[in-house]
C-alpha cells in the first residue's frame, strides 16, 4: 500500500486474484477559501461569521459563512459564502482569514492480483501471496494489473490479430494473438471490454495513437487505455516465439493474471502473465524436485536466447559460442560476448548483457 491502511485477510488464507487484501483511505484534495477577504472582515473575526465549525461535513453549495446586518430589513446586504465542494471543514485560521475545505477521502483497495495463499502479513501495508503457477514474461507492456480467462484468438504464432478475430464473448478475457495487431484492433478490443491483449509485436505509431503521446523511458503500468497490453517479442511484425505460444495455448480457458508494468533500465521490471495451478502448495511444503535442478551455473552452448537490445531486438536464436576473451563493441567498451545462430542462418556476436536465456523445464 502507498500509505498505511488495514490488512483484511489472515495468514494461511487462500485468496483469488480479485480478493481485496488491504484497504486504506487517501486524504481528499484541499480547497482554500479566503473568508476574511470575501466578507470584508478582519482575519481574527472570521469565526463569528462561520456557520460551520472545524470537522463539520458540508455539501457543495451549502452556506458556510455569512455577514450579519445590523437590521433584519437590510438582509439584502448580507454576503454569503457557499462551499465549492462536498466534504468537510478542515480548519479555519484567524491569522490568515482562510478556511481549508477537504474533499471526501478516496477509498484505496489492494487486490491480491494472483490466486494463492497468504504466507506473510505486512501489518498496515499488505501481504505476500504464494502461488504455484506458470509464468510468462514479455518484452514490453502498458496498463496495470488485471485478470481474466485466457483465450486464444489465432491458431498459429505467425498470424496477425485482426479486429475480426475479436468477438463479443471475449469481454473480460485475456486474448492471445500471434505476430501483430494494429490500431484498429486496439479500438475493437476497447469497445468489446477485453481485459488484456498478448501479442508478438506492434508498430510504435499504433502505440502512439493508442496513448495519444510518445512513451518515454519511465516505468509503464499506470496507463488507462481500457485494457492491458503485453508484447512477447518487441516492436514490428514479429511472430510470437513458438514455445511461448504453445505454453499459452495449453492453458487456454484457465484464469490468469496480467500486468503491463515495464521498466527497462536499472531495477528491471518485466510485463507478465501468471497462470495459477490452483490452491498451490502451503508455505513450508518441500520444493518440487524439478525446481532444484533449475539453478544454473550460467549461459551454456545450446541455450535458446532472446536478444533484448537493438539492432536485433526481439530475435531468438541458439547460443553456439561463448568466447572467453573480451570484445570491443561500438560504444568503445570491452565486454564479454556470445555467438547466437539466428533463424536465417547468420551468426551474430552479441554482448552477454543484451540477451536473456529462455529456459526449458
Amino acid at each position: 500500500m502507498p500509505i498505511i491502511g488495514s490488512v483484511l485477510v489472515q495468514d494461511g488464507q487462500h485468496v483469488q486474484a480479485q480478493t481485496i487484501v488491504a484497504r486504506a483511505e487517501l486524504p481528499g484534495k484541499v480547497h482554500v477559501v479566503n473568508v476574511a477577504n470575501v466578507l470584508g472582515v478582519a482575519p481574527d473575526e472570521i469565526l463569528e461569521y462561520m456557520l460551520k465549525k472545524q470537522g463539520d461535513a458540508i455539501e457543495q453549495g451549502e452556506i458556510m459563512a455569512e455577514t450579519k446586518p445590523l437590521f433584519s430589513w437590510l438582509s439584502w446586504l448580507k454576503t454569503e459564502i457557499q462551499s465549492p465542494i462536498k466534504g468537510s471543514i478542515e480548519s479555519a485560521s484567524t491569522i490568515t482569514g482562510q478556511v481549508l475545505l477537504r474533499e471526501p477521502p478516496r477509498l484505496l483497495e489492494l487486490p491480491a492480483y494472483i490466486e494463492g495463499t497468504i504466507v506473510e502479513m505486512l501489518p498496515g501495508q499488505g501481504v505476500t501471496v504464494e502461488s504455484e503457477c506458470t509464468l510468462v514474461q514479455g518484452i514490453f507492456g502498458i496498463g496495470g494489473e488485471a485478470w481474466g480467462e485466457l483465450t486464444m484468438a489465432v491458431e498459429h504464432p505467425d498470424q496477425p490479430l485482426d479486429p475480426s478475430r475479436l468477438r463479443p464473448d471475449m469481454k473480460g478475457k485475456i486474448v492471445v494473438g500471434g505476430s501483430f495487431l494494429g490500431a484498429d484492433t486496439f479500438r475493437r478490443a476497447k469497445d468489446l471490454g477485453i481485459t488484456g491483449l498478448v501479442i508478438g509485436g506492434i508498430h510504435d505509431k499504433d502505440l502512439r495513437e493508442l496513448l495519444g503521446y510518445d512513451l518515454g523511458v519511465a516505468i509503464t503500468g499506470a496507463e488507462r487505455v481500457g485494457f492491458t497490453l503485453l508484447l512477447t517479442e518487441g516492436f514490428g511484425t514479429i511472430p510470437m516465439a513458438g514455445k511461448t505460444f504453445s505454453l499459452l495455448s495449453e492453458h487456454a480457458g484457465h484464469q490468469a493474471s496480467i500486468s503491463g508494468a515495464t521498466q527497462i533500465r536499472a531495477g528491471v521490471i518485466r510485463p507478465e502473465i501468471i497462470i495459477p495451478r490452483g490452491k498451490g502448495k502451503p508455505s513450508g511444503t518441500p520444493a518440487d524436485p524439478m525446481s532444484e535442478t533449475c539453478e544454473r551455473a550460467g549461459i551454456q552452448v545450446g541455450d535458446l536466447a532472446r536478444i533484448i537490445r537493438d539492432p536485433l531486438f526481439g530475435q531468438i536464436g541458439k547460443v553456439v559460442g561463448l568466447p572467453t576473451d573480451l570484445r570491443d563493441i561500438p560504444t568503445e567498451s570491452s565486454v564479454r560476448v556470445l555467438e547466437v545462430s539466428l533463424p536465417d542462418g547468420t551468426v551474430a556476436t552479441v554482448p552477454r548483457a543484451n540477451v536473456e536465456i529462455i529456459e526449458e523445464r
